[in-house]
């Protein structure tokens, strides 16, 4: 490990004990565990359902993007890998899960890291589309004081995600903007622009291979179902908690606690998903006590599931033999 990924673990470390000490330290611990046993596992059981819908459109929406060079592709074999990628990210530091998906099932999925590499960078981008939509539409419904809330007014979330579905569906008119922003950067820091520029014509070639005929359209109505279904997991999951007298706030929780994702911490999020998460459901006058079992226990229904499904593929499926085809497809290139 070099020092600068030392670094970066130990930040995460370190900001994951911090959010979690700022909610330990104001928890009524009876409260808490009142609530918690006061859950009603019907409603989880609603909210296990409206996660498998979820995560059932993520696999999906990754087999229509792989299906651009792999026809014919089953949801089956994109399962698997994508369930793995999740599970490694949970437990393993770096976003592991992320290479995982890239390089480790290229000989099962038929397709190349190049490939794989290209369709995650288009899944954050539909991913952050969604989430500053609900996120703007949770500001909005809720009338919430935007700006002090999210630092940004619900109108500016709603321009960036239009931003956002403009690159998406229409990339080459942003084109020549990206193109020139990366050529002024290139001017300032030669090495910089260089990689810059490479990956930006990277990503505005898959861009443009994935917006053909409609294809982008229907990978935002795959986010759209996916993003709404584990909303639905959050909105459940207040349902199961009698102590929260806002349970609709898990539709603000989504996406506050998902941007919350992007500072670093442990993997699975430990203390920061959690901090934000209970700062959102406290935003409509839920107590502290039961916003903090909701996050306990949608925190668990988000982290369980994935670990369990993809550590078990794993198990079942080991990557020796991907391995051994990887090296034998080297040695097949040199010769």
């Amino acid at each position: 490990m070099n020092s600068k990924s030392l670094v970066r673990l130990l930040l995460g470390a370190l900001l994951a004990v911090l959010f979690t000490w700022l909610i330990v330290r104001q928890i009524d611990w009876h409260g808490l565990v009142a609530a918690l046993a006061a859950t009603q596992y019907a409603w989880v059981l609603a909210a296990l359902g409206a996660f498998c819908v979820g995560y059932s459109c993520r696999i999906a929406r990754w087999r229509s993007m792989l299906a651009k060079d792999v026809p014919g592709i089953s949801w089956f074999t994109c399962a698997g890998p994508l369930l793995a990628s999740f599970a490694a990210n949970n437990v393993l530091p770096f976003r592991a899960g992320d290479v995982l998906r890239a390089f480790a099932f290229n000989s099962r999925l038929g397709t190349t890291s190049g490939t794989v590499l290209a369709t995650l960078f288009v899944e954050r981008l539909l991913d952050l589309l969604m989430v500053l939509v609900l996120l703007g539409a949770a500001l909005t419904a809720f009338s919430l004081n935007a700006a002090s809330f999210a630092g940004v007014g619900a109108g500016f979330l709603f321009a960036l995600a239009l931003a956002i579905f403009g690159v998406l569906v229409f990339p080459q008119a942003f084109s020549p903007l990206a193109r020139g922003v990366t050529a002024l950067i290139a001017h300032f820091a030669p090495g910089i622009g260089e990689k810059l520029r490479a990956e930006v014509n990277k990503g505005l070639a898959t861009l443009a291979h994935l917006a053909k005929g409609g294809s982008m359209l229907r990978l935002v109505g795959w986010s759209l179902t996916a993003w709404l279904a584990e909303g639905f997991v959050f909105y459940f999951a207040g349902l199961a908690l009698p102590d929260l007298i806002a349970p609709q706030a898990g539709w603000l929780a989504l996406p506050v606690g998902t941007l919350a994702t992007l500072i670093p911490s442990t993997p699975g999020y430990v203390g920061t998903f959690d901090y934000f998460t209970v700062h959102a459901m406290t935003a409509l006058a839920n107590s502290t006590v039961a916003a903090t079992a909701f996050a306990l226990v949608v925190h668990l229904l988000l982290w369980l599931p994935p670990t369990i499904l993809g550590g078990l593929y794993l198990v079942v499926n080991p990557l020796a033999r991907d391995i051994r085809a990887a090296k034998e497809q080297e040695r097949e290139e040199e010769q």
